[in-house]
């Protein structure tokens, strides 16, 4: 029986996810998660939007760092992209996008402190890297040719201007605009850090079983998302920009001895910064590796690839939702509410609430990123069978499912699905912060005993290992043929 190279690994990737379903820990371990579930739903039925104080504060500064971030971020990565075709950029941008922004916050936490700044760099630093990626390849798909119509001795960066930025325009800004959603979610999340945003407040509620102010705090951070067209205006961007610094309120001062004692002295492998010479730095790095290090690998990878597979089963249930070629406008109106909230709704946040419904384990977790993830991808593969034409006498039904839509759109779909493997990796590892058992909860565990030395060179683990799922996703979507999108 012959397969074709996508069946093939679409089937090498679902034995992976079955295989990793016996060794991982997947149990509910909650006493009652039925009724916490109920309770939980009863209070976003039910928001109390004041009871909190500061919420107004909390959402304003969410804004705040979203847009600080995301245009210094996008500057930067704009600077980058002109230069981005050399390796050793390329490398950069790879190494600074793989960490996520939770773990740069950490970082910036132990000599900032709470100043706007860590949140700032947080976001700014790892967007800046994906910036650069996707412009670059927004301009190396622009139109060669009207550059060829330019009188000899236009110079180099009139040429870039008047006919490179023109053909582009639109995809930066709409990519730009996408990027700034993103910012909101990431500037959320950084207040389970202990930032001022929303995500501190959403915490302290959950943590206090105020489901009401939970529900209250989650339904204005929809609205706040799903109304981006109307309120982030061009002409209102100018104001915003100015405006934007003045909100994000007011921090300790920086102790520039503090940055400067952090990279001299806290980072340095313990057995250097004692003076115990190599062989005590052997023991040290040995340790680390095996009772961190690798475990921590191995829950990474058995997630990712556990939830990878039930994004794909999502996006594929999903998709029908929102396509024209299924229901009536109100059916399909129902599927793009549940789809902008799967989306909309950072898998941090996601995982957290689940965490506390379900009980430690790492269920909450794939179930957090395959909602959010395939939230994304079934909205944009459902876009996409929108556009197809059918003949007239198309099956209907599931045969029209399973015989007419899916074989035209799965190419696309697993596209859009190894595009975000990596950001799949990037949030698996950082869920560790919530208390499951990959790496970031052995850096969380490494910077709450204050041992910075060894959180680095897991930070350092984790990026080496987002960027070699780049690299094989990269490799695995050119083997198939695949067409890439700058879309996520």
């Amino acid at each position: 029986m012959y397969l074709s190279p996508t069946a093939r690994i679409s089937l090498l990737f679902l034995a992976i996810a079955v295989a990793g379903l016996f060794v991982a820990d997947i149990a509910i371990t909650a006493s009652n998660p039925w009724r916490d579930l109920g309770r939980f739903f009863l209070g976003v039925a039910t928001p109390d939007f004041f009871s909190t104080e500061g919420l107004a504060t909390a959402l304003l500064r969410t804004v705040a760092f979203a847009f600080v971030g995301v245009a210094l971020g996008s500057a930067c990565g704009f600077l980058l992209s002109l230069v981005y075709r050399f390796y050793p950029v390329r490398i950069f941008c790879a190494f600074i996008r793989a960490i996520h922004e939770l773990f740069w916050a950490l970082i910036f936490l132990q000599f900032f402190g709470f100043h706007p700044l860590t949140g700032v760099l947080a976001i700014a630093i790892p967007y800046s890297g994906i910036f650069a990626k996707v412009y670059s390849e927004i301009l190396e798909e622009a139109d060669p040719g009207p550059g060829r119509l330019l009188p000899p001795g236009t110079g180099v960066i009139s040429a870039f201007l008047y006919t490179r930025i023109p053909d582009c325009w639109v995809q930066l800004r709409t990519y730009t605009a996408y990027r700034l959603e993103c910012g909101l979610r990431s500037s959320a999340i950084l207040g389970f850090v202990g930032l001022p945003t929303l995500g501190f407040y959403l915490e302290t509620s959950f943590s206090q079983g105020l489901y009401s102010e939970a529900g209250a705090m989650l339904i204005l951070f929809y609205v706040l998302i799903a109304t981006i067209p109307i309120w982030v205006r061009p002409r209102l961007l100018p104001v915003y920009m100015v405006g934007a610094p003045f909100f994000l309120g007011d921090g300790m001062p920086i102790i520039w001895g503090n940055v400067e004692r952090f990279f001299t002295q806290d980072i340095v492998p313990a057995p250097l910064r004692d003076g115990e010479g190599l062989a005590s730095l052997g023991h040290w790095l040995h340790d680390l590796l095996v009772n961190e290090a690798l475990p921590g690998i191995w829950n990474t990878v058995v997630l990712t690839q556990i939830a990878l597979v039930a994004t794909g089963i999502l996006t594929l249930l999903a998709f029908p939702l929102i396509s024209n070629h299924f229901g009536g406008p109100i059916r399909r109106t129902g599927g793009h509410v549940f789809l902008v909230i799967a989306r909309s709704t950072p898998e941090y946040i996601l995982a957290y609430i689940l965490l506390q419904l379900w009980g430690p384990s790492m269920l909450p977790a794939v179930v957090a990123l395959a909602l959010h993830n395939g939230g994304i991808i079934g909205h944009l593969i459902g876009r996409q069978t929108n556009t197809l034409q059918l003949r007239p006498d198309a099956p209907s039904g599931f045969n029209r499912y399973s015989w007419e839509l899916v074989p035209r759109v799965y190419r696309s779909f697993l596209a859009f699905l190894f595009y975000r493997w990596e950001i799949i990796m990037r949030e698996t590892a950082i869920l560790g912060i919530l208390g499951i058992y990959t790496l970031g909860f052995y850096v969380d565990s490494a910077i709450q005993q204050i041992r910075f030395d060894r959180a680095m060179v897991l930070i350092l683990i984790t990026a080496l290992l987002n960027i070699g799922i780049d690299v094989l996703g990269r490799y695995i979507r050119r083997k198939l043929a695949l067409q890439t999108m700058p879309t996520c």
